[in-house]
C-alpha cells in the first residue's frame, strides 16, 4: 500500500493512533467514524504495509535519571558506502546513541544520545566514539532545554495536501 492510496479513513487512523496508540479498537472506531471490525483490519494493514512501525510509550528521560542529551555530529574519513554502513552498524550496538541520521553536507552524521550524567557522555565520547574506527571529528552540543518534541509526522499537513490534490 503506497501513500497515495491512503483513504481519509486510513489517515485518521494513523492521525489517532500516533495522537495516543493505547486507545482500544472501539475508541479508534468511534473516533474515525467507522464499526470496530472495518476499524480493526484497516489497522492490521496499516502495520503489514508498514505505515505502522510500533507501538511506544513516550517516557520522560529527566526522571528516569538521563539528565543529558547531547547531539554528536560526527565527520568521518571515508564515504564509501561499506564504511557508512559500518558505522551505522556500530551506532545501532551503542546504547546512548538514540537517533543516528546520515546527513548531506560536512557533516556525515548526527546523533541524538541521552546519558545519566555529563561524565557518562564524555566516556562514551572518549572510549566510544572518538575511538571508532573512520571517525575522524565529532564536535558536540549540549541540549539547554527542549521547546519541541513531537514524533512522527504532522498529518494536517497531509489532509490539506490531500485536499489540493483532489
Amino acid at each position: 500500500m503506497s501513500v497515495s492510496k491512503l483513504d481519509p479513513i486510513d489517515r485518521k487512523i494513523l492521525a489517532e493512533l500516533q495522537a495516543d496508540g493505547r486507545m482500544t479498537n472501539v475508541e479508534l472506531a468511534k473516533r474515525v467514524g467507522i464499526s470496530a471490525p472495518p476499524c480493526l483490519r484497516r489497522v492490521r494493514a496499516l502495520e503489514e504495509a508498514g505505515f505502522i512501525r510500533g507501538y511506544h510509550a513516550r517516557v520522560n528521560a529527566r526522571d528516569l535519571g538521563f539528565e543529558v542529551k547531547v547531539f554528536a555530529m560526527v565527520g568521518l574519513n571515508s564515504q564509501a558506502e561499506a564504511d557508512l554502513a559500518r558505522f551505522e552498524k556500530r551506532c545501532i550496538g551503542w546504547p546512548l546513541v538514540r537517533e543516528c541520521h546520515m546527513l548531506n553536507g560536512e557533516i556525515d552524521f548526527i546523533l541524538k544520545c541521552v546519558a545519566p550524567d555529563l561524565s557518562s557522555f564524555q566516556r562514551f565520547l572518549t572510549e566510544e566514539l572518538l575511538a571508532a574506527e573512520n571517525v575522524i571529528t565529532v564536535k558536540t552540543s549540549l541540549v539547554i532545554r527542549c521547546a519541541k518534541s513531537d514524533p512522527g509526522v504532522p498529518f494536517e499537513v497531509i489532509e490539506a495536501r490531500a485536499a489540493e490534490i483532489g
